[in-house]
């Protein structure tokens, strides 16, 4: 698909708080993670990231890239300090609140986590039938979003005749269909070949250029050096914010935590 060609899914409307809106859309404080005292996963974090910002985490395996993203849609817990989101902070919602703050996340797994036996079209409205969304309002939305991503007309298709680039832009379809603030990609290309990951990191960055902040976990370097982004390199624990991307003369390391 062309860069560019992705266009905003955004009704009119407040969708949002506008007091939320003035503040940065993630702050990280202090944030600790271990799963073993001796081998902390994030050893107080520090970090902000705006709206409409694009930023890899990157690192080596075990670093805690998947770690983090599981902190944000709160399939984890941090062991200190706090994470906002939109002003919110994470570890303080009631479990009844959670479903609320996952409809403002989009999420996108290596693994593409479709169901194979059903058709594009239903994997994708997922998120709009939990909503409890009219099927009418459902089909229109389903369409745009798979003509976004460039599957307009395969949504009768069985997700499991697709190749596996076209089942990973079916995953995207499901996470920007509820028109989410934020985009999470967890490894997103590790399953696909090179030319194919260069193809989804267009996708991304397609759904960046409308507004939406995207958070792109990654260990390809080669992605890394394909545009300047903002990158994070988790390392034993310990962030390193590089604002301008890996690419030379970018604006030097800034150790966040």
């Amino acid at each position: 698909m062309p860069s560019g060609t992705f266009r905003p899914l955004l009704r009119t409307g407040h969708r949002f708080d506008p007091e939320a809106a003035r503040k940065p859309l993630l702050i990280f404080e202090r944030v600790y993670k271990a799963y073993r005292p001796d081998a902390p996963v994030l050893r107080g974090l520090d970090l902000t990231i705006e709206r409409g910002e694009f930023v890899f985490f990157t690192g080596p395996s075990g670093a805690g890239k998947s770690t983090l993203l599981r902190l944000l849609y709160a399939a984890e817990s941090v062991d200190s300090g706090k994470i906002l989101f939109m002003g919110r902070e994470i570890g303080r919602l009631r479990p009844e609140s959670i479903p609320f703050l996952r409809r403002n996340i989009g999420i996108v797994f290596q693994d593409f986590k479709l169901i194979p036996n059903w058709s594009v079209s239903e994997n994708v409205a997922v998120p709009l039938q939990v909503l409890g969304m009219p099927e009418r309002l459902v089909r229109t939305r389903v369409g745009e979003a798979l003509e976004r991503v460039g599957l307009s007309g395969r949504g009768s298709e069985l997700a499991r005749t697709l190749s596996g680039g076209e089942q990973q832009r079916v995953a995207v379809a499901r996470a920007v269909v509820c028109e989410p603030a934020l985009v999470l990609a967890d490894e997103p290309t590790g399953n696909l070949d090179p030319q194919l990951a260069v193809d989804m990191l267009g996708l991304f960055e397609d759904i960046n250029d409308t507004g939406v902040t995207v958070v792109f976990a990654t260990h390809d370097r080669s992605l890394l050096d394909i545009r300047p982004h903002r990158v994070v390199v988790l390392d034993d624990g310990v962030a390193t914010d590089v604002p301008n991307g890996l690419a030379p003369c970018a604006a030097p390391e800034q150790r966040v935590a």
